[in-house]
């Protein structure tokens, strides 16, 4: 009669019979980051390399976002320095065979039109006309070119810039179109040197002598606009000595700054300013108006989206490099897994498990990228502290890119060293033992 055969155990037999399941061993995280620091310790140099990617890329971002938001700032500031309330009138453009000259290019603008502005319109505080040409500036065997300006006597008050040394021109000297001149910073530098004497000297622009009463403090860059590399006249001997084209009704003018009570009423005032010169121009639809106007709070924030927008890009680009790191930690890795096969065949034969060659191999990947993170973080700040203040805009490091940067630089080491820390705790630790 035959013996009923028992069914055979679906489980696979215990490779390692001598020791019990209950033996398996149990490693704790301090264990695990022991381990990984002294294997990565033990080979310094290839950890250093490995790194230098996460290093790199770090720095790059954190810098590169502190620079952007450091140069935005400061445009900010000397925006608003000039008046964020403010609006500009310029002239049309003339057209020749059908092709446009550019704005203020046509004598569409008078001074009278600035004046009406200032006495009809609610919504504007004040107004400053001014009539622009580039001129050639000479003293003694110096010369620059320059803008002058020919302007009224309320350009201090509306566009908040006011003599460093002696004064500005009076209201007599405007009403005689006096020959007198206020330089702006830089043209003095240029012509009496960093700093030189120049109140009481005389200088010619286009060849008419002109007295330099005084010199306006310095205001920067603006827009693109060096706003210290000008010079200003009285607006009736700029019309009558330098530009010499006075309209049929008055003088003629490139443009009017206009201040409005606060930043909130700016479309109010834009909306009357518009309505008011369509009237005294005759100008009805569909006629195109012969004027510009140009809201100052609007160029603020359409270069504050351009330089946001051209940070983050750049940003973009420099986080290629955390890529490139991450490649590399993986890459590390997976040469590591191969070169400790033998290693990782030893510590399964003895009883660890595979959570714990995955555990291993993931803490060595994301320390990697946490130490490379935070000396990325430390350059990243020294590079952006460098730049400020060698370019003189605000240091500022944003918490947030600081944060994002560093968690930037785990996830990458995390998601590196998911790969190879699958493939050590996938070994066969007979054929890891048997490796040379």
């Amino acid at each position: 009669m035959l013996k009923q055969l028992k069914p055979k155990s679906s489980k696979m037999p215990d490779r390692f019979p001598d020791l019990p399941r209950s033996r398996k061993i149990s490693v704790s995280l301090s264990e695990v980051l022991a381990m990984a620091i002294e294997s990565l310790w033990s080979n310094r140099l290839r950890t250093a390399l490995t790194m230098l990617g996460v290093i790199i890329g770090i720095a790059s971002v954190i810098s590169i976002t502190s620079v952007g938001q450091g140069v935005q700032k400061s445009t900010e500031q000397q925006i608003q320095a000039l008046g964020s309330n403010l609006l500009l009138v310029t002239s049309g453009a003339s057209r020749t065979g059908g092709i446009s000259s550019g704005g203020g290019s046509a004598s569409t603008l008078t001074w009278e039109d600035a004046k009406a502005i200032a006495k009809q319109v609610p919504a504007v505080e004040g107004t400053t006309a001014f009539l622009q040409r580039q001129t050639q500036i000479v003293y003694g065997g110096q010369n620059t070119s320059t803008t002058t300006l020919g302007t009224d006597l309320n350009l201090s008050t509306i566009r908040n810039i006011s003599p460093q040394e002696g004064r500005f021109f009076n209201q007599e000297e405007l009403d005689t179109a006096a020959a007198v001149v206020v330089l702006g910073s830089k043209v003095r530098d240029d012509l009496f040197g960093n700093g030189g004497r120049s109140v009481g000297e005389d200088i010619r622009i286009q060849g008419n002598r002109y007295r330099v009463i005084g010199v306006m403090e310095p205001k920067g860059n603006t827009g693109g606009q060096d706003q210290d590399d000008r010079v200003y006249i009285p607006l009736k001997n700029m019309s009558a000595r330098i530009v010499g084209n006075n309209s049929l009704s008055g003088i003629s003018i490139s443009g009017v700054w206009l201040k409005s009570a606060d930043e909130e009423r700016l479309d109010e005032a834009q909306f009357q300013v518009t309505n008011l010169l369509r009237l005294r121009h005759n100008i009805r639809p569909p006629q195109l108006d012969d004027f510009r106007i140009t809201n100052q709070a609007d160029i603020l924030n359409t270069f504050t989206s351009i330089v946001g927008l051209f940070t983050i890009m750049i940003g973009a680009i420099a986080g290629i490099s955390l890529l490139v790191g991450g490649i590399g930690i993986a890459n590390i890795m997976l040469v590591s897994v191969v070169e400790r096969t033998r290693e990782i065949g030893i510590r399964k034969a003895v009883g660890a498990t595979k959570r714990a060659i995955l555990n291993q191999f993931l803490t060595e990947a994301v320390i990697v990228s946490c130490f490379g993170g935070t000396i990325g973080i430390v350059f990243g700040i020294a590079i952006a502290f460098g730049a400020a203040t060698i370019f003189s805009f605000p240091f500022i490091v944003s918490g947030l890119s600081v944060v994002v940067a560093f968690g930037l630089s785990m996830l990458v080491g995390l998601i590196a060293g998911v790969v190879p820390a699958r493939n050590a705790a996938q070994l066969d630790p007979i054929n890891a033992l048997r490796s040379d």
